[in-house]
């Protein structure tokens, strides 16, 4: 009797597993041919985060089906492209427009000014001393005039001032040189030179954790500001460096309302979900600690993945873009930060470039 039940137990077992493979199985043929950007032409662009080394075979192929848009991951921030005072190294970034171009994809520039991958003359003048603040203003001016003038009809987007506000949730603006030698008018400058460069460019402001409320807070203080001087920015950039903890979905559309309230448009620039929750100081890999996405964070992530799409759907008439941070978990930055070694599968698509679970939760919707 004992051995009969169990029999009945295990086939029912297979029975349900089988009828989940036949139904993910089902789902995939259906969703066969068309790519991220198609199940969202309705929505807004879906775009991905690129270096040269991605553009060419069945990486580029890849590139081509599933997106629409591409942003530069460093080829075009200040120290890979302007490394001197009289050098610019355009190649990477070439590239990757002319990718754009030929295949018709949208690209969105990134990024002006930052307090990382910037070269250190730029803060100095010829004998080591720190440059005046009009000194420097004018070194940004060129720097963004120059660079913006070269893709004048080519990239629809700038992320004109990255990463504004400081981490420590007391303080307002973060304390980089552009700010000890500026003070805050660095940030109306770069989006004023911007906007004369390239008057037709949608101008961004682009941070991350700006779901935290005392984040949020503080870049709606910025920008609020901005926008009531009439300074030229168009556009917030969230970066949505996420996890499976954070954000929680009232955090997301509190946000997503809280600058839409200022006349601004919103997009997702720089998205992934860690299957770790959020570190900011990077340290070395702890005695036992692997990366791996057992089922249990496999599920978790694949709730995140829907609950975060199905608010940014709701919000279509605001969100005018959603761009993934890498292409696939073959590689992403996060391998690297903040723990050296830990892999990570932060994205939609796994090593092979095939789609992941989360995938079909995030094209799997009622059009």
């Amino acid at each position: 009797m004992r051995n009969s039940a169990l029999k009945l137990g295990f086939q029912f077992v297979a029975c349900a597993i089988a009828s989940y493979c036949t139904t993910q199985t089902a789902l995939a043929q259906k969703l066969a041919g068309k790519g991220l950007k198609d199940y969202y032409k309705s929505y807004f662009p879906i775009g991905v985060a690129v270096a040269p080394r991605n553009l060419s075979g069945e990486e580029g192929r890849f590139i081509v089906k599933q997106f629409n848009s591409l942003t530069p991951e460093n080829a075009m921030k200040m120290g890979p492209i302007h490394p001197r005072p009289n050098q610019y190294y355009w190649q990477d970034a070439d590239s990757i427009v002319s990718f754009a171009r030929h295949n018709g994809l949208r690209v969105r520039g990134h990024n002006l000014c930052w307090h990382e991958q910037t070269p250190d003359w730029i803060f100095k003048d010829s004998t080591g001393k720190q440059v005046s603040k009009q000194v420097l203003l004018q070194r940004l001016r060129d720097h963004i005039h120059t660079v913006v003038k070269r893709y004048k009809g080519k990239i629809y987007a700038w992320d004109v001032v990255n990463e504004a506000i400081d981490d420590n949730p007391n303080k307002f603006l973060r304390n980089s040189l552009w700010y000890q030698i500026c003070g805050e008018d660095f940030i109306a400058k770069a989006f004023e030179y911007a906007h004369e460069a390239d008057p037709k460019a949608v101008l961004f402001y682009n941070d991350y954790n700006t779901e935290r409320p005392e984040k949020m807070e503080r870049v709606y203080k910025l920008l609020k500001k901005l926008v009531d001087a009439k300074v030229p920015v168009h556009a917030v950039g969230l970066q949505a460096h996420w996890s499976l903890q954070e954000p929680s979905g009232t955090e997301l559309r509190n946000t997503i309302e809280k600058f839409a309230s200022l006349g601004l448009k919103v997009q997702i620039t720089e998205m992934d979900v860690s299957i770790y929750p959020w570190e900011k100081e990077r340290r070395p890999l702890h005695p036992g600690e692997k990366g791996e996405l057992t089922s249990e964070l496999e599920q978790k992530q694949i709730a995140k993945y829907k609950e975060v799409f199905d608010i940014l759907r709701q919000y279509k008439k605001v969100i005018t873009g959603v761009t993934f941070w890498n292409v696939s978990d073959r590689y992403t930055w996060l391998d690297e930060y903040p723990v050296q070694g830990r892999k990570n599968f932060p994205l939609l698509f796994d090593t092979n470039l095939q789609p992941k679970k989360a995938y079909y939760e995030v094209v799997n919707f009622k059009r």
